[in-house]
């Protein structure tokens, strides 16, 4: 017998050397398994501890298993399915968490094997890049890097926003992730949800960009950076963050190009901007451009003080929050930090002080301001002034009440305007319909009229039962937004009854017999053109401003 085990064990009997590389070979997978996890559950800022853990204790049972069983290849298949099974949760898992071109294990990453990770990830970009508010162009980042995550994102917020044709996104918190909101030519509308992490990750990117404090996450913040897009096409956004008890809030907004705005792109119509145009020849006076809030009234201001020429006048302007760059003019911003040292009247005696040809008054809240507009008027200036009123015959009421001199009101006043701001329908998917003979009348439209009116345009489906987007207006079935205007130019007329008006009805009287129209007349004449349709006049003046 003891011969008989000699035997055995040296031809292998109880040991063989084949079955014991068989199990080195699996132990050395399994160990580089724990150690991958371990570092990848950092990267995708997953639990690290809770991972390792069942990655570790997984193998060590598989291999004790293994030992166990009698029969060799049932315990290989054991330990692979038991580490195999783990090693696939922790994959599904942490693919959850990360952006497309990051997972692991799919069909694209073995593809992507053969594909230089700089390159996979100037493709996973669309082709954006980013430029910091000191002008510091952003060089991509590298794979698995902490900046990567916000990266990939940003691209993903911007250009998703960018086709959208939004000009505002908001990143609202709530219990477990953000909610997602655009605002499309002056319209909310909801988007997907994003994860906490997936904010958090932008957020953090964004802030680098803009110059913020990328650990405070209470205090008000605000900066800007751009985005570079395919063909150099280039937006600017202005990101702010703020503090709340849901979670740091976030708002992205575009930064419009007011400046290239010219007066016939506003929405005049034809008696409107012949009147409006001839403010360019103005040498002194004043103009209140007038609106409810979010109505375009700092686009015309701009636009307007744009109308005369920088080169031959030193123009200046006073504004809370300035929304744009505005070339070869002085703007002069009055932060809220100055209210402790100073009043935005006191900030306007100094701009005037400066001697400028033009002046502009973004925002106009008091009677102080007010006066002294009326005076840098009188003294031989062209004011311009920005005011919150609904009509035209509201700002002259708030004007009157403000100033409380007709005769320095008479002498000053050169024009008022006031506006709205409609969508305008798509061009590409519009639908024509013979609108309700009863329409005619509730508008004062000629009843033998048979013009077509038009409204947006019905989801049509494939044959799949998809819908299909318009490519232009990404199914809204509007395209940007076009101004509706109230106005009126001052002429000598009018300035004597502003002088003998006992009121401000007697006013708005002799502006309606000197051919004002209002706005709702304006807002029909537009849809009666085909340029937007009824109900987004409705909905427009069922706004409240």
């Amino acid at each position: 017998m003891p011969n008989n085990l000699i035997a055995s064990v040296e031809y292998g009997g109880y040991v063989a050397v084949w079955k014991v590389l068989f199990f080195l070979i699996a132990f050395a997978g399994w160990a580089p398994m724990v150690n991958w996890i371990f570092t990848d559950t950092q990267a995708v800022r997953t639990n690290t501890f809770f991972w390792t853990l069942i990655i570790a204790l997984a193998g060590v049972a598989a291999l004790f298993l293994w030992l166990l069983v009698p029969v060799f290849v049932i315990g290989l298949l054991l330990y692979l399915v038991i580490l195999g099974g783990v090693s696939m949760a922790y994959v599904i898992h942490r693919n959850a968490r990360v952006a497309e071109f990051e997972k692991v294990l799919t069909g694209a990453y073995f593809r992507g094997l053969f594909i230089n990770p700089g390159k996979k990830i100037q493709k996973a970009s669309r082709g954006i890049s980013f430029i910091t508010v000191n002008g510091n162009e952003v060089p991509l980042p590298e794979p698995k890097s902490q900046e990567l995550e916000g990266f990939m994102l940003a691209c993903d917020v911007v250009d998703d926003a960018v086709w959208h044709r939004a000009s505002v996104v908001r990143f609202v918190p709530q219990k477990e992730d953000y909610a997602v909101v655009y605002e499309i030519d002056g319209v909310t509308t909801k988007q997907n949800p994003r994860t906490r992490d997936e904010v958090d990750h932008f957020v953090y990117y964004a802030k680098q960009l803009a110059g913020l404090e990328v650990e405070e996450k209470r205090k008000p913040q605000k900066g800007r950076f751009t985005a570079v897009l395919p063909e150099n096409k280039r937006t600017a956004w202005e990101v702010s963050t703020s503090g709340s008890t849901a979670g740091e809030q976030v708002r992205l907004e575009r930064v419009s190009e007011l400046v290239s705005r010219k007066i016939p792109d506003l929405g005049l119509n034809e008696n409107q901007l012949e009147e409006i145009s001839t403010l360019r020849d103005l040498k002194k006076g004043l103009v209140i451009v007038s609106g409810p809030a979010k109505s375009g009234v700092t686009t015309t201001f701009y636009t307007l003080l744009g109308n005369h020429d920088p080169f031959l006048n030193n123009i200046n302007t006073l504004e809370k929050n300035p929304a744009a760059e505005l070339p070869n003019i002085t703007q002069i911003p009055y932060a809220l930090s100055d209210t402790g040292t100073s009043t935005y009247s006191r900030r306007l005696q100094s701009v005037l002080r400066r001697g400028p040809d033009i002046v502009g008054v973004a925002e106009c809240e008091d009677a102080q301001t007010a006066q002294l507009c009326c005076a840098g008027a009188k003294d031989g200036r062209v004011m311009y002034v920005g005011m919150q009123a609904n009509s035209v015959n509201e700002a002259m009421e708030m004007w009157l009440k403000w100033v409380g001199d007709k005769n320095l009101i008479a002498d000053t006043l050169e024009a008022i305007v006031n506006q709205r701001l409609v969508r305008k329908l798509c061009d590409d998917c519009r639908q024509a319909y013979q609108p309700n003979p009863a329409l005619f009348k509730k508008f004062n439209l000629p009843p033998g009229d048979a013009r077509m009116f038009y409204r947006p345009g019905e989801i049509e489906y494939d044959k799949h039962g998809k819908p299909i987007i318009c490519q232009t207006c990404q199914g809204t079935g509007f395209f940007g937004r076009v101004g509706l205007f109230e106005t009126i130019r001052i002429t000598s007329q009018l300035r004597e009854v502003i002088r003998k008006a006992k009121s401000s009805q007697e006013i708005a009287t002799a502006f309606r017999r000197a051919g004002m129209l209002y706005m709702q007349e304006q807002s029909i004449k537009k849809v009666s053109e085909s340029v937007t349709s009824i109900n987004e006049v409705i909905r427009n003046f069922a706004t409240k401003p």
